[in-house]
């Protein structure tokens, strides 16, 4: 029997397929599966993935490995058998997978704590040291002295800098015996060092209580427990039940994620989370967009190195390496930021789920307005529901009232951005010092500009959509691929100077409540005022603390956030997102408003929402005044069995694109033709079709819409004839398996 052992690696190139290497007897200790290694990879090196240790390999002229990174597995069994499944699910190749499940900066090798030089004195140093020492080295002297004065070791490199002295003199004075240096491992804090006050439990309410103890028994019994879904309306504790579930998860010696959906909900929620668990503060890791390189990879580490027992963060933490999972939390479980736009297009909330199943741990998801899926499976029994349908401390849900836009505008023959009742809501809000949340779902000044002479609107010319006017930049940009220009004077299509600004955006809205309300402190929050790595925090901490007044914002200010001093709040436009084409459109306008709703009257005054829309009669608008989201719930459900829409069946959607229109069409039409040979009856194929929002970043996109119940199946036959298709070098072709943006 031949003594050499092989390992299969996944190399982070794209070749689609798995290869075989020798493994050097050096390497036999340190190497296993889900170790990250680098290989020789054609004439090049390469890094890759470990993903099975074999006894024999029938490949022809294997090479061996060159180096192990690390000294223990990335990722372990359990993950790379979640890997596996996202790629047959999704419809994607297995090494796009792999690089969600490793932050970048852990990918390119870099594994362990960043070391770091510190300086202290070796011996004591006397006066009489430093000025024997001054007359032969003015240098060393001046440094041994700095040295001196320390009360701590310090980092070599800021020692220098404020002496401003270098490298050489240090050694000098390590030679003399004087300093000492030597190398430790720095973490990187992301909170900057913020001391978190320790917080208890909380007393909870029967609903609550009857919760935690449905969510403590499936901690007992994961194995046979189905999910859990915790409907609870805004301000109803769901947090707290979070927070103590978690502690029920850690008593036992199991660990637990938190997913949030929004990185605005981060800064809030990690506060909660950091000050409860306080007493362990490496206890809680966090993982988010806006951490720098350094910082992912110092808190990626603490979980990997088993510090931290709670991982909180937005999608990708889902992947967070943590050993003996007790409990995933997924927080708003309905949003749609959890789904990922890009390879792999995977949701967070599902594969939580079914990484739950295979960790055997329990998962526990959370919403004020479930996803329609998520609530059906509750009943059907595939999940467990538990519901809270009071506010915490007896507050009342908030009163809806409906203003239609039509009669404002018959009245003031213009758009009106704040409607009279509105506005005397805000005027009675400041004299009394409440605060109000305006939303509106757009940013920018001024959603286009148009000619008044010939209708023509200053289009993308990368995209199918009008370029927004940023009166800040004073420029026109698309959000859709960031094309920016100049305000031309004059209209490019026929000359005339008829340009007028049509609609407005979150800029306007802003400017128009500065002008009516100059003595209330107004701000801003959406993606162009927020990009600075700490604006979400300093202005959600300014609101909290009652230095702003009114808060203009968009989708970010929508949801989780906790402010017991607002008591109105005004949604601009309800309509903006209800008549997009997409079957989830009324849906995602329920659960917005209902959202938004929630945010008005947490506090002991009440709460009052005023909702500016062209179409008062909606449904999704209707029940979400009334707070009725089983009337909703029936409603829509009939709708999506009719039309065979999710929950009912799954949806595959192959976008084909290129710079070409006639290439994209042919590449769409061939594809839609292999698939219908391939795929049986059960399974429903739409013709190709331009999509609703037809030019993308300069690309032309056609749409192929599939339905069936069989979606591992689906996947298989899709993968299957995609890759006995030659496509032109110019075209791409996507696949979004159970999307969530159809435009």
């Amino acid at each position: 029997m031949s003594s050499l052992s092989y390992a299969r690696i996944i190399v982070d190139r794209a070749i689609h397929r798995e290869l075989d290497y020798l493994v050097p007897a050096a390497f036999a200790e340190k190497i296993g599966v889900g170790s990250r290694v680098r290989v020789p990879f054609r004439d090049k090196t390469a890094l890759g993935t470990v993903v099975a240790m074999l006894d024999e390999s029938t490949a022809k002229g294997l090479k061996p490995i060159e180096s192990v990174l690390g000294n223990k597995p990335v990722l372990s069994a359990k993950l790379l058998e979640l890997a596996r499944w996202m790629s047959n699910y999704y419809c994607c190749p297995i090494e796009t997978v792999m690089r969600s499940l490793l932050p970048q900066v852990i990918r390119r090798g870099e594994i362990g704590w960043r070391k770091q030089l510190f300086v202290s004195l070796a011996r004591p140093a006397t006066a009489e040291d430093i000025e024997k020492l001054r007359k032969r080295a003015p240098r060393q002297a001046e440094l041994l002295a700095a040295i001196a004065n320390m009360t701590a070791p310090m980092p070599a490199a800021e020692l220098l800098r404020q002496t401003s002295l270098d490298n050489q003199t240090l050694r000098a004075l390590v030679k003399r015996g004087f300093a000492e240096v030597r190398e430790e491992a720095v973490v990187r804090d992301p909170h900057g060092g913020e001391q978190f006050v320790a917080t208890t439990d909380i007393a909870m309410n029967e609903e609550q209580t009857a919760a935690l103890r449905i969510i403590e028994t499936a901690l007992d019994h994961p194995e046979t427990h189905p999910p859990i879904l915790l409907h609870g309306v805004t301000g109803s504790g769901k947090t707290e039940v979070y927070l103590q579930a978690i502690r029920g998860a850690l008593a036992r010696q199991r660990t637990a994620i938190v997913l949030v959906p929004e990185i605005s909900l981060t800064p809030q929620t990690v506060e909660r989370f950091k000050s409860r668990f306080s007493v362990a503060h490496d206890s809680v890791a966090v993982l988010h967009s806006h951490l720098s390189e350094g910082e992912r990879h110092d808190e990626w580490h603490k979980i990997h190195s088993g510090r931290a027992q709670i991982v909180i963060g937005a999608r990708s933490a889902v992947f967070a390496p943590l050993e003996n999972l007790g409990l995933i939390v997924v927080d708003e479980e309905h949003e749609t930021s959890y789904k990922q736009e890009e390879a792999p297009r995977y949701h967070a909330r599902d594969v939580a789920i079914v990484r739950g199943k295979m960790e055997n741990c329990v998962t526990l998801l959370g919403s004020a307005t479930p996803s329609l899926e998520s609530y059906y499976n509750t009943t059907t029994g595939k999940y467990r529901l538990a519901t809270l349908t009071q506010r915490v401390d007896q507050c009342q849900m908030p009163l809806i009232r409906i203003i239609d836009l039509r009669q404002e505008r018959r009245k003031e023959k213009a758009i009106t951005i704040l409607a009279d009742k509105l506005r005397a809501a805000i005027t009675e809000r400041l004299e009394k010092r409440e605060q109000t949340i305006l939303f509106l779902n757009r940013r920018g000044f001024s959603t286009s500009l148009l000619c008044r002479n010939c209708g023509e609107a200053r289009d993308c010319p990368n995209c199918s959509v009008a370029l927004t006017f940023h009166r800040d930049h004073a420029r026109l940009s698309c959000h859709l691929c960031g094309h920016s220009a100049a305000v031309p004077k004059k209209c490019p299509a026929c000359g005339q100077d008829a340009l007028i600004f049509s609609g407005f955006g979150t800029e306007q809205v802003e400017a128009t409540v500065a002008h009516l309300f100059p003595r209330a402190v107004v701000r801003r929050m959406d993606a162009d005022s927020m990009t600075r790595k700490d604006a979400y925090r300093e202005t959600l901490r300014a609101f909290r603390s009652g230095k702003i007044d009114i808060l203009v914002g968009t989708q970010m200010i929508a949801k989780g956030l906790h402010f017991p001093n607002v008591t109105l709040v005004g949604i601009i436009n309800a309509d903006l997102a209800l008549h997009l084409p997409d079957f989830r459109a009324g849906e995602r306008t329920f659960q917005l408003l209902t959202q938004v709703a929630g945010r008005a009257g947490r506090g002991e005054a009440p709460g009052e929402v005023f909702v500016q829309t062209y179409t008062p009669f909606s449904p999704s608008i209707q029940f979400a005044r009334h707070h009725d989201f089983a009337g909703y719930f029936q409603q829509e459900i009939e709708f999506r069995e009719r039309c065979d829409f999710p929950p009912f069946k799954h949806v595959v959607l192959i976008t084909v694109r290129s710079e070409h229109e006639t290439r994209a069409s042919f590449s769409a039409e061939t594809l839609a033709r292999r698939l219908k040979e391939a795929l049986p009856q059960e399974f429903a194929l739409s013709p190709p079709a331009p999509a609703p929002l037809q030019k993308l970043q300069g690309q032309f996109r056609f749409h192929i819409l599939l339905r069936g119940q069989a979606i591992m199946r689906l996947s298989r036959l899709i993968r299957g004839t995609l890759d006995k298709l030659p496509f032109p070098e110019d075209v791409t072709v996507a696949v979004d398996v159970d999307p969530y943006q159809l435009l």
